[in-house]
């Protein structure tokens, strides 16, 4: 697994594209295994705590109880107005449960505080950002793995 630290190191250029859309909206759309192995989407937002890109949820939330069992995660940034103005995104990767010390001192900065509350540092696979040629003609996929790095593929 990679963490948001280390792709950002590989793919500078990369992740500031997909930081710049997560941090364009509030809300995106995270999948999560059900206990039968069947996908469930809920919404999510997400936030960096230090080197970490993570996400929260309300205690007990059908997703938290999904990442804890199975952290397989799939995340689909907010896609604005659907002018394809700025890439769609996409991240995948595995969830792992923030607990201890780390997790009481995102509790005491959360607002409002929850001690039930879930934390989980989001691991990533693969990341994918599909947009607009600059002439407009092509999509234009950037594809990040950490076996493979960043492949670019064109579209028509």
């Amino acid at each position: 697994m990679t963490t948001w630290q280390e792709f950002a190191a590989e793919a500078p250029e990369l992740a500031r594209t997909v930081q710049a859309r997560l941090e364009a909206a509030k809300h995106h759309v995270l999948a999560t295994l059900r206990l039968d192995g069947s996908p469930r989407v809920s919404g999510t937002e997400v936030a960096w705590r230090g080197p970490d890109l993570t996400l929260g949820s309300m205690p007990g939330a059908r997703k938290a109880l999904d990442l804890r069992r199975d952290g397989r995660f799939a995340l689909h940034a907010n896609p604005g107005d659907g002018s394809m103005t700025t890439p769609d995104v996409k991240l995948a990767g595995r969830a792992v449960e923030v607990t201890g010390d780390e997790h009481r001192a995102w509790v005491e900065e959360a607002e409002p505080p929850s001690n039930d509350s879930h934390l989980f540092r989001l691991d990533l696979t693969e990341v994918t950002t599909t947009g607009l040629s600059d002439d407009q003609t092509h999509l234009v996929i950037h594809l990040w793995t950490p076996t493979r790095g960043v492949q670019t593929f064109n579209r028509a």
